[in-house]
């Protein structure tokens, strides 16, 4: 069967679950068997669909299931053992029992409970297409990047080896019950899930991102932000869906605002050409309930399949150099001469009387743009202390 997980991300509010859920629900009208599933800790996608929702799937119409990941159920579901064995752990070196109960808790644990989710789906045969509601941009490079996160966050915690672990569990043992090395055993099966999941995620055959924005001048900066880091780590996003666009009126009550997002659409089309722009037009009403999100993922991918990869190239990378970096964007095809300049973690590409601005990874902070030159379609930008 083959299958496509499509991600939904952005800054808070600007209406990814409603995308998510318009998507999930125009791929199980063509017939596929979707799951949409909310990893937002800040659940709204019972909201959007207008049913009541649980830590397990539900079917809300014919195709399509929708789940809300919560983490103490997944704790429970996935890893009751290494939590057995972290709290037994913490209480050894002498931590009182509710600040152990919380450390039990690993940073990144509700994002790898997603990510574990992902893992089970896209290995059985239960779903087709997963569309993925996700928590706000941060927390998802923070989804996107935990099986590393999380594996310092242990060496720093447990400085000592396996072996000596899974002693001191047998000899715990005999006084608690508890099996410290199955935990030892459940943590080892947890990071080959989270490194098998992180590279179908990087697949771009499989795995879309898609970046939700506003007209609106702070979204699309994080939209940037969002961009970078997405192809910085190497995932493939493939469309930039434009939410709440108000149609042109003469109404000169809404002058003002309708300047202001013409602007702000011609900024996102400089800002991320040659991805696709999928505007998303304001129905006027909130949005919830199936029919209303039907309206919505019509309007969105019109006549085509949501589960298409819009784009596939690569568009930015950093290159590690003699004394420093060199970062290469793609540039689309054009005889405009181009100027480049750095300001603070910015770069901004002038060709012609279009202005790109770029948000720089950060750690590119620490160097300064040195030299660029336009090359075969790439702008290349040394950067050196």
């Amino acid at each position: 069967m083959s299958k496509r997980i499509l991600l939904f991300t952005g800054k808070g509010g600007v209406g990814k679950t409603t995308c998510a859920a318009a998507t999930a629900l125009q791929t199980a009208l063509e017939g596929k068997k979707t799951l949409v599933l909310s990893s937002d800790p800040a659940h709204s996608l019972a909201d959007a669909l207008d049913v009541k929702l649980g830590p397990e799937p539900v079917l809300v119409t014919q195709n399509l299931w929708a789940q809300e990941v919560d983490l103490y159920y997944s704790m429970q579901k996935y890893w009751q053992n290494l939590r057995h064995m972290l709290l037994v752990l913490f209480k050894w070196q002498g931590v009182q029992d509710v600040a152990a109960e919380e450390l039990a808790s690993l940073p990144g644990m509700a994002e790898a409970s997603t990510l574990l989710w992902l893992d089970q789906f896209y290995t059985s045969d239960d779903f087709e297409v997963i569309v993925v509601d996700s928590a706000p941009t941060g927390e998802t490079l923070t989804l996107l990047s935990l099986p590393q996160v999380t594996q310092w966050w242990l060496t720093k915690a447990f400085p000592f080896q396996r072996s000596a672990v899974q002693l001191f569990g047998k000899a715990v043992n005999t006084f608690t019950g508890v099996p410290l090395d199955k935990g030892v055993e459940e943590l080892d099966a947890m990071f080959g899930k989270l490194e098998r999941v992180q590279k179908i995620l990087a697949n771009p055959t499989v795995t879309s991102m898609r970046i939700v924005a506003n007209p609106e001048r702070m979204v699309i900066n994080e939209a940037r932000r969002a961009y970078t880091y997405l192809q910085l780590y190497g995932y493939g996003v493939d469309a930039v869906l434009v939410n709440r666009v108000l149609p042109d009126t003469t109404d000169p009550a809404w002058g003002k605002y309708l300047s202001a997002q013409k602007k702000y659409l011609e900024e996102i089309e400089n800002s991320f050409s040659p991805l696709p722009i999928l505007n998303v037009p304001h129905l006027g009403e909130e949005v919830f309930g199936l029919e209303r999100l039907q309206k919505i993922g019509t309007l969105l991918y019109k006549s085509e399949s949501p589960t298409k990869v819009f784009f596939s190239e690569t568009t930015y990378r950093v290159v590690n150099v003699e004394a420093g970096y060199r970062l290469e964007i793609r540039l689309p095809a054009s005889d405009t001469e181009v100027n480049v300049q750095q300001f603070g973690d910015q770069l901004v590409i002038q060709a012609g009387h279009q202005r790109r601005n770029y948000l720089l990874p950060q750690f590119l902070g620490y160097y300064k743009m040195k030299h660029w030159q336009s090359q075969d379609g790439w702008l290349k930008v040394v950067f050196a202390e």
